[in-house]
C-alpha cells in the first residue's frame, strides 16, 4: 500500500514506475495489492522513491499482519458461530428429552411432543445450515458484494 501511496503522491502511473524501477507492471500491481515482494524488487523501488528499503519492508510486514489479523478474526467468528450452534443443539436435545419424558408419563396415548420437536427442530436445522454455510442465499460472497457496493468500490 505504501508503494501505491508514494506512486500517487508523485503522480506516476504504474507503467512509469515500472520503467523507472526496471520491474514489470504486473510486479508493481502485485506489490500494491499487498502481496509479498522480493528484496531486489524492494531495493529497486526504494531507489526510485529515494527512501530506505526498511521503510518498504515495514509496510509489507504491516500489510501481512493486517491480512493475518483479518483472517484470524474471521476464523474466530466462525468458531463462535459453530459453538453457538452446538449450544443450541444441546439445548434442543435436553429440552426435547425432558418433554418426551413428561409426555410419556402424562399422556402416552397422545404424542403431543412431536409438535414442539418439529417446530424447534426446523429452527435448529436452519441455524446449522447458516453456520456451516450449506444454505448460502445470503452467504459470505453476498455480504462482501454488499459491503463493496455500499463503500462505492468495484469488485
Amino acid at each position: 500500500m505504501l508503494v501505491r501511496k508514494l506512486r500517487l503522491q508523485r503522480g506516476w502511473s504504474q507503467e512509469q514506475l515500472s520503467a523507472m524501477s526496471g520491474l514489470s507492471v504486473r510486479t508493481i500491481q502485485r506489490i500494491e495489492r499487498g502481496q509479498n515482494a522480493g528484496l531486489e524488487s524492494l531495493k529497486s523501488l526504494a531507489a526510485v522513491f529515494e527512501i530506505p528499503v526498511s521503510d518498504l519492508q515495514a509496510s509489507t510486514r504491516s500489510t501481512e499482519d493486517e491480512s493475518r489479523l483479518a483472517e484470524e478474526q474471521e476464523v474466530i467468528t466462525q468458531v463462535r458461530d459453530q459453538k453457538g450452534f452446538y449450544n443450541h443443539l444441546i439445548s434442543y436435545a435436553c429440552v426435547m428429552f425432558g418433554l418426551l419424558i413428561i409426555n410419556l408419563i402424562t399422556s402416552p396415548q397422545n404424542l403431543w411432543v412431536v409438535w414442539p420437536m418439529l417446530g424447534w427442530g426446523i429452527g435448529v436445522a436452519v441455524h446449522g445450515l447458516n453456520v456451516f454455510e450449506s444454505l448460502s442465499l445470503l452467504g459470505a460472497d453476498w455480504e462482501r458484494k454488499q459491503i463493496e457496493k455500499r463503500l462505492g468500490r468495484k469488485l
